[in-house]
Parts: structure tokens; C-alpha cells; sequence
């Protein structure tokens, strides 16, 4: 199979600015959207992660079976990825009773090793290679662990003297480092990906708590529906007006 024959298969975006900013709004939304349905809707971490979950995997297979990018249904999955990790975090850390020290070390562990299994496999975790069945496998596992990774990483930050919005320029900054590193040094831009990829989930977590959480416990006390419904809209914009394309074989040079 020729480099550009790969391209055209590859079944990602290109990573661009638009990208991290639909990205953070995903996030976001996946924190309001799972808790939503686990606390406001009353129906409790565990079936949060049974509907979420089931949504993930049924859109995962609609993903894996498309001959070719489709922003539409890649961001969707995304989504349910990012609101899966919400109640699966949850449930690990409060329902289990491990915490989150305990939760966030536990599912860091769960990334590396879904990262490892991967390159060992294929010899490579680049997006660029997610163009057959195999890779967009571990892409989507190694996703839904850092989106469950962040959850609980945030919630853990956040839960000490830093706050939401202390923890939120926290993350931002660790990610404006990243950014700094890429233009700046010559740090492998495959793990640079994976490590900006995965801290926007706990920048997406603490926002969206902040927006939905208590004003007497450091939040805005918005509406939870609400503020998902706007987040959607947003997200939904952008797909729509923000250029999308597949991934390309420059990407390996990229991230």
C-alpha cells in the first residue's frame, strides 16, 4: 500500500487548531453531558457507563466499517468517548471507593500500557496509521482511557487548593508548554500528541464542573442540560464550519 493510498484511508483528522479547539469543547461537554445523566437525571454512575458505553462501542464499529473520514461521525465518537470516561471515572473513583490518587494512577496505567500493546503490535502509535482495523482499535481504546484518565485526573486537582479555575490554568498552561515544545525543540511529536491529546480531558473536566457545580464549592451552579445544550451547539458549528479533512501521511512528522 503506497504512502498516498494510506492517506486517503486514513480515517482521522488532521491535527490543526480547529482540531484541539473542538477537541476542548468535546471534553467539556462529555463532563456536563455524563453528569447530567448520572446526577441530574438521578441515574447514577453505573448506568451512565452502561448507556454511554454502548453508544461508544455501537458508533467505534460504525467508524472502523467507514471506507473513509467522516468528521460528522468521528467527532460523535469522540463525544461519546469523552462522556463515557466521565461516568466510568466516577464510578472507579467514588463507587469503588479507590479515589482519585488511587483512579488517576490506576488508569494512567491503563494508557501506557494500551499505548505500549500498540506500538509493540503495529511499531508505531502515529494517527497516521490509523487506517486499517487493527490500529483504529487501539486508537479508540487508548482514547477512552485517557478520556476516563482525565476525568479522574481532573476531579483530582481540582478537588484540592487549586479549585476549578485555579486547575484550569493549570492544564492550560501544561498544554501551552506542549505547544511550546512542539515549535521549539525536537521532542517526538507522536508523544507530544498523546500528551496534549490526553490533558485536555482534565482542562475539559474542571471547565465543565466549574460551570455546572455549586457556587458555595467554586462553581457557576449553571444548569447541567443547559450548558450541555450550548456546548453541542458549538461543537456542532464548528464541525460544520471549521475545514475538515483526513489526516495525511505528513502527520507522522506532525504529531
Amino acid at each position: 500500500m503506497t504512502e498516498e493510498t494510506k492517506s486517503t484511508l486514513t480515517k482521522v483528522p488532521a491535527v490543526t487548531l480547529g482540531f484541539w479547539i473542538i477537541k476542548i469543547l468535546a471534553t467539556t461537554f462529555g463532563e456536563t453531558a455524563g453528569d447530567t445523566v448520572s446526577m441530574s437525571m438521578g441515574l447514577g454512575y453505573l448506568v451512565g457507563t452502561a448507556i454511554f458505553a454502548s453508544v461508544l462501542v455501537s458508533l467505534v464499529l460504525l467508524q472502523i466499517r467507514a471506507r473513509q473520514f467522516h468528521p460528522a461521525l468521528y467527532w460523535a465518537t469522540i463525544i461519546a468517548s469523552t462522556t463515557a470516561g466521565t461516568t466510568m471515572a466516577d464510578f472507579a473513583t467514588r463507587s469503588l471507593g479507590i479515589g482519585y490518587p488511587g483512579g488517576s494512577l490506576l488508569l494512567l496505567g491503563t494508557v501506557l500500557a494500551s499505548l505500549a500493546i500498540w506500538h509493540r503490535a503495529l511499531g508505531t502509535i502515529s494517527v497516521a496509521s490509523v487506517h486499517e482495523p487493527k490500529a483504529e482499535f487501539y486508537y479508540w481504546l487508548t482514547i477512552t482511557f485517557s478520556q476516563t484518565l482525565g476525568t479522574a485526573l481532573g476531579d483530582w486537582v481540582a478537588d484540592g487548593s487549586l479549585g476549578y479555575l485555579g486547575s484550569a490554568v493549570l492544564f492550560g498552561s501544561a498544554l501551552a508548554l506542549l505547544a511550546l515544545a512542539y515549535y521549539r525543540t525536537a521532542i517526538s511529536r507522536v508523544g507530544l500528541f498523546w500528551a496534549a491529546f490526553i490533558l485536555t480531558r482534565p482542562l475539559g473536566a474542571v471547565v465543565g464542573d466549574f460551570l455546572d457545580k455549586p457556587i458555595a464549592h467554586g462553581g457557576l451552579e449553571l444548569s447541567r442540560a443547559g450548558a450541555s445544550l450550548v456546548l453541542g451547539i458549538a461543537i456542532v458549528m464548528l464541525i460544520a464550519l471549521v475545514p475538515q479533512r483526513a489526516a495525511g501521511t505528513e502527520v507522522r512528522h506532525a504529531v
